[in-house]
């Protein structure tokens, strides 16, 4: 059995041992690796919680609400996206007021919100009081590849599942080297002109090298946290950084990544990135 399998079926034990013992929350967390790909297992979930039945019965269960599901119509499921860049408060003041209605079916409502971690600032905040007094048919189901950009006060509120791989790829040697440089910014000005010309030369490199980087850390990071075996070479090159420092050399990576999409000059985007990374934000 391969690891996206081994993953799958610690999900489904998971949430099969939810509903056996009646211990559905207010607010899952489940971070994935691509919505279509994972849509039939949250969609699953969503039936178990619906139905009051186990994962095994789904397949045998012919029943309206999951006709209704199949179809995209159950009335009591909302599915809130990204309105642009971001969630917007005004999408989620919307979604209070239409749940402040009484069910049509007279039975649990569900709210899925796909990319969580593109919330705004004033949007997480409305979606925050509405976790922090959550009603008893109501249940939020979040959405994220990476939960390590969901803001830890939504976070801490909900139940995180998994279904996403978390295995760490092999690393090439100038990946290493780029991630040696992120990890101590010092050694990218150390070796300033071999990165430039012969690791991340251009925007698109950059970009491409960049996301690897943010993925090696992600997997490394969820590895510690669950106490799997790690890469020994990444064991030693972040013994003396703690995961706070990590997290915020993620946020940083992933904003300046955006600005990549502009017209900038493109050494000076990376003189700045590790400056930025050098001071810590």
């Amino acid at each position: 059995m391969d690891k996206l399998s081994v993953v799958k079926k610690n999900y489904i034990d998971y949430i099969n041992k939810i509903i056996e013992n009646n211990k559905v929350s207010h607010a899952y967390l489940i971070e994935i690796n691509d919505y279509d790909a994972d849509k039939k297992y949250i969609f699953d979930f969503i039936k178990m919680i619906l139905c009051n039945i186990s994962y095994e019965k789904l397949e045998k269960e012919n029943n309206n609400i999951i006709n209704l599901i199949d179809d995209d119509n159950y009335p009591d499921i909302k599915i809130i996206e990204p309105d642009g860049s971001t969630i917007k408060k005004s999408q989620m003041i919307d979604l209070q007021k239409d749940y402040s209605n009484k069910s049509l079916l007279d039975g649990k409502r569900i709210y899925v919100v796909k990319e969580a971690d593109k919330l705004n600032p004033a949007s997480a905040n409305t979606m925050l009081k509405f976790l922090e007094e959550p009603e008893e048919d109501i249940i939020a189901i979040l959405l994220t590849t990476n939960r390590y950009k969901i803001i830890e006060t939504i976070l801490s509120r909900c139940q995180i599942l998994t279904l996403k791989e978390n295995s760490i790829p092999i690393i090439e040697d100038d990946v290493f080297d780029l991630l040696k440089c992120v990890a101590y910014p010092s050694e990218f000005f150390i070796k300033y002109n071999s990165i430039i010309t012969e690791v991340i030369p251009d925007k698109d490199i950059a970009r491409e090298k960049l996301s690897e980087i943010e993925n090696i850390i992600i997997s490394y990071l969820d590895n510690k946290y669950e106490e799997k075996q790690i890469d020994e070479k990444l064991v030693k090159l972040f013994k003396d950084i703690d995961s706070k420092k990590l997290l915020n050399s993620l946020s940083i990576i992933e904003e300046e990544i955006k600005k990549l999409e502009f017209n900038v000059n493109y050494k000076l985007w990376l003189d700045s990135l590790f400056s930025k990374l050098t001071i810590g934000g």
